[in-house]
């Protein structure tokens, strides 16, 4: 093992053109489902408010009456952002892989792009709740060394690609360069 006895400054103006990546993008379903579940949600919790307030079995306190078409366009307004986000925000979302490492990128305004070697991750697992196996899609999560939480993951994926990757990055994770 080599000991490390200095820690000099990089230069930044002598380093190499960083290569550009092929950012591959989510399931056009991850979308679709995203927008579908907003207006569910959203719209859901509007439509049940409406329903209370023109049911005619029984009388509502005043109070309920009076702001409940205030909580119905609340709840309508982050509704309709919502719906905006994803049908901005879920395109940007894109992934790579290459041969030593795993990329995920994601934001709609602000842009974030995590980043984790390969060989510095724990172990992966590919996770599906009841609405991503009917849309057949997964997400793929990246756990790295020393972390009790992922690292990252990849939502949108479509389930075969995320079985995929998973098995590319469980036989290169022990790839040392050196060999």
């Amino acid at each position: 093992m080599e000991t490390i006895t200095s820690n000099r400054q990089v230069e930044l103006d002598g380093l190499t053109e960083v290569e550009s990546m092929d950012m591959k993008a989510l399931s056009p379903k991850y979308r679709r489902l995203n927008i579908q579940i907003s207006f569910a949600f959203w719209g859901g919790f509007a439509a049940i408010i409406a329903l209370v307030l023109l049911q005619p079995f029984f009388d509502l306190p005043t109070f309920f009456n009076e702001h409940a078409w205030i909580a119905i366009s609340v709840l309508l307004l982050l509704m309709i952002w919502s719906v905006i986000y994803h049908y901005f925000a879920d395109p940007k979302k894109k992934y790579a892989i290459r041969e030593h490492d795993i990329h995920f990128q994601t934001g709609w305004i602000f842009q974030k792009r995590t980043s984790q070697p390969i060989m510095r991750i724990q172990h992966i697992e590919i996770e599906r709740g009841p609405i991503e196996r009917k849309a057949g899609l997964a997400t793929l999560q990246v756990f790295s060394a020393g972390g009790a939480n992922h690292t990252f993951e990849i939502p949108g994926l479509v389930h075969e690609k995320a079985i995929e990757l998973r098995q590319f990055i469980l036989d290169h994770k022990d790839v040392r360069e050196d060999g």
